[in-house]
């Protein structure tokens, strides 16, 4: 569907007080930083300026960004550098567990970068880093939060094979924003994700999450989350959405803490197992109070 463009002029409303970040004064904050530096990995928490960096950092867990932090795709919602990617590095799957053995993580999160520029979407070092982290430690709870690989099967069931037990991938907005806000990626594209991924293997968790404040209506997220359900998804989450500089999209509206309330219980009652709604809520964010059934 076509939409019409945002001006990333336009005003912004005022931030108002629910929105707020507390800045680090724990020292685990610190330790998990060196510790990240240290092993020379990429978080999702830094390269998309994730509001909720401090707390998470704070208490000792991280979303790993694998493959670099340079994305084949320029989306107008998304900090993470747009750049021809580097090589991937063969060691980082090593790394990656390293980092999940030190933090002493219970349920990690792996997500990265678009690599369009790789036949396969990176969808093997997906599944070397899953492979790492099982070798690892075989009873931590892997989550992957992955890019559309254009709905490739056997890029999806690359992954598939190396069994995570919770398979992510954002819709990010509503189907009539989806070209506004989500370069060269398509609203059906992300959705024939998510549904082969249950398809292919019955037993994965799948998990979308949605930014809310971009212009959507309720009516839109409400096909939303009946799209998602209809694909078989069983976990939601929906953030607001925060501009992370001038150059970004404009948030259009900041969505209240009522109203986050009312769209979880609404998303519960249309039958998704788990839902963490709220302003300051991301795909990654308090992902561990999910208890998936480990296979």
């Amino acid at each position: 569907m076509s939409c019409a463009k945002i001006d990333p002029s336009l005003h912004q409303p005022n931030k108002p007080p629910w929105i707020k970040v507390r800045l680090p004064s724990n020292p685990v904050f610190f330790s998990t930083k060196a510790l990240i530096s240290d092993l020379r990995l990429h978080t999702v928490c830094e390269s998309a300026q994730c509001p909720n960096r401090w707390e998470c950092w704070s208490q000792g867990t991280a979303t790993m960004m694998i493959a670099g932090d340079r994305c084949t795709r320029a989306c107008g919602f998304c900090a993470v550098s747009t750049a021809k990617p580097f090589a991937l590095e063969e060691d980082e799957p090593q790394r990656v567990a390293e980092a999940v053995k030190r933090m002493k993580l219970k349920h990690v999160v792996i997500t990265a970068v678009a690599r369009d520029d790789l036949k396969d979407g990176g969808a093997n070092h997906f599944a070397r880093v899953i492979r790492a982290i099982r070798e690892m430690d075989p009873s931590i709870i892997v989550e992957v939060l992955v890019p559309d690989f254009h709905a490739q099967d056997w890029c999806i069931q690359i992954v598939l094979d190396a069994a995570p037990d919770i398979y992510n991938h954002n819709m990010e907005t509503v189907e009539r924003l989806t070209p506004l806000v989500r370069s060269r990626a398509k609203y059906e594209t992300s959705l024939r994700v998510l549904q082969r991924a249950k398809e292919l293997s019955p037993k994965v968790v799948t998990k979308s999450g949605v930014m809310l404040g971009l212009g959507e209506t309720e009516p839109e997220l409400f096909q939303t989350m009946d799209d998602l359900r209809e694909a078989g998804v069983q976990v939601l989450t929906m953030g607001q959405y925060l501009r992370p500089t001038p150059q970004h999209l404009p948030v259009i509206e900041y969505i209240t803490p009522e109203q986050f309330a009312l769209y979880g219980e609404i998303a519960r009652k249309k039958g998704f197992q788990h839902v963490a709604s709220g302003p300051l809520v991301r795909s990654s964010y308090h992902a561990a109070d999910f208890h998936p059934v480990v296979r």
